[in-house]
């Protein structure tokens, strides 16, 4: 069994930052790509950051600059560093991940982490 659990959302005024972080736990070989989502009410689920084994990241364009994905190799987790946020970046966050275990890699999701960015 393999769980991803998100933490550090929250609520913050505009402007403000938070440092979401996301723990792959239980049997797994090997942790390839791992990435933030984020969906709104009504809405699909939307890149946000991904970033490879070899610490390549990737952003949609209106969190350049703004969020830096990280990622701890030897812990199995990935962090997202949210800075100036923006009402609009009001959402639930979702950690990613593609994991080889018992010789089958399948992609994983977590049960997501609320970010409210208000005054």
């Amino acid at each position: 069994q393999v769980q991803l659990v998100e933490s550090g959302g929250g609520s913050v005024q505009p402007g403000g930052s938070l440092r979401l972080s996301c723990v792959a736990s239980g049997t797994m070989f090997l942790v390839y790509d791992m990435a933030w989502y984020r969906q709104v009410p009504g809405k699909q689920r939307d890149l946000v950051a991904s970033i490879s084994r070899s610490g390549r990241a990737n952003y949609a364009d209106s969190m350049k600059g703004r969020f830096t994905i990280s990622r701890d190799i030897a812990e199995n987790t990935v962090y997202l560093q949210m800075n100036s946020l923006r009402s609009e970046d009001t959402a639930v966050y979702y950690c990613n991940a593609d994991i080889l275990r018992t010789g089958i890699r399948n992609n994983y999701w977590g049960q997501g982490t609320q970010v409210t960015v208000s005054s």
